[in-house]
């Protein structure tokens, strides 16, 4: 399966990037992920997004409620998603610890028993904190991902507060965590690949996310990590996901662009070690062209059958 670790569906203009064009809504981000996308000649499919609101409108601004109902009100409508969709969107908290660090720990904790959101996101440059420093900021909200096992997505490649290493106190004081950082270290304010990777090659529960990393760096950084450390994301939108599926794809091809990766492996790096933090279960490439349109359609089993009862006995 593919599955999008990064994708920012919103029913409002995103306020920071101001992106041209109407909001881009659940409803355009699943038409987005049926796509079809060639990827070794066979259409696939992205069949899980890992969904959280655009950065900028989780920063306070005048009129916007405050503590816990202020992160219930930035994250309400990747829950309607989530509720809606669970056998498409996984759900991601996205954490602003501005809005009170045991508020925003107690919002992750509801929302994962609740409507059964399996990740959380940092962003320290659109949140001002520097991560190195304000630990006690990190640690009630971390604390609840080690115990209910949630993944955590980490902004990183820009200058001041969103350097890799940065947030190397807080890893390795959760070593239970597993920890994916977004852009592999290449962002707007710079490109800090080098030091993600490692981060990655040093710590087991440190994981590359392929998006905006350079397609060389891709093949070179490859060869060098462990196989189930690199996982899939486009930070759609603005990204477009299939040019991103081409850099992984590339690696089946022959040196110096690829690597004469096998089918198997890239449905690793495309979904299947995602599957795996998340909980689902991974599977193999499809075998054909045939098998591969099948898979257009297909319905996997929803990450917890269950919240679709809890939302539904909500509406």
């Amino acid at each position: 399966m593919i599955i999008d670790t990064h994708m920012h569906p919103t029913n409002k203009p995103d306020k920071a990037w101001r992106h041209a064009g109407d909001p881009f809504t659940g409803e355009r981000t699943l038409a987005m992920m049926d796509g079809p996308y060639t990827i070794n000649g066979k259409p696939r499919r992205i069949d899980y997004g890992c969904i959280m609101p655009p950065p900028g409108n989780t920063v306070w601004q005048d009129g916007m409620r405050t503590g816990r109902e202020g992160i219930r009100d930035y994250m309400s409508y990747i829950t309607e998603l989530v509720s809606a969709h669970p056998d498409r969107f996984v759900g991601n908290f996205l954490y602003n610890p501005r809005f009170g660090p045991e508020n925003g720990a107690k919002e992750l904790e509801f929302h994962v028993k609740e409507y059964g959101y399996k990740m959380m996101k940092l962003h320290a440059n659109m949140h001002a904190y520097r991560p190195d420093r304000a630990l006690d900021w990190l640690r009630p909200v971390l604390r609840v991902c080690d115990e209910l096992g949630v993944v955590v997505l980490i902004h990183t490649g820009d200058g001041p507060y969103s350097i890799p290493t940065q947030f190397y106190p807080i890893i390795r004081e959760f070593p239970n965590v597993n920890f994916i950082l977004a852009h592999f270290g290449v962002q707007t304010g710079g490109v800090y690949c080098f030091e993600a990777l490692y981060m990655i090659l040093d710590s087991p529960n440190v994981y590359g996310e392929s998006g905006w990393l350079l397609q060389s760096r891709i093949v070179e950084f490859a060869q060098q990590m462990e196989k189930h450390q690199l996982v899939f994301g486009t930070d759609s939108p603005p990204n477009e996901p299939g040019m991103w599926a081409r850099e992984l794809e590339v690696l089946c091809g022959p040196p110096p662009q690829g690597m004469h990766l096998s089918e198997e492996d890239l449905e690793g790096y495309l979904g299947n070690n995602m599957a795996r933090l998340l909980g689902l279960e991974p599977t193999p490439p499809p075998r054909d062209e045939a098998e591969a349109k099948l898979r257009l359609t297909d319905t996997y089993a929803s990450l917890d059958g269950a919240r679709t009862g809890r939302a539904a006995a909500r509406a």
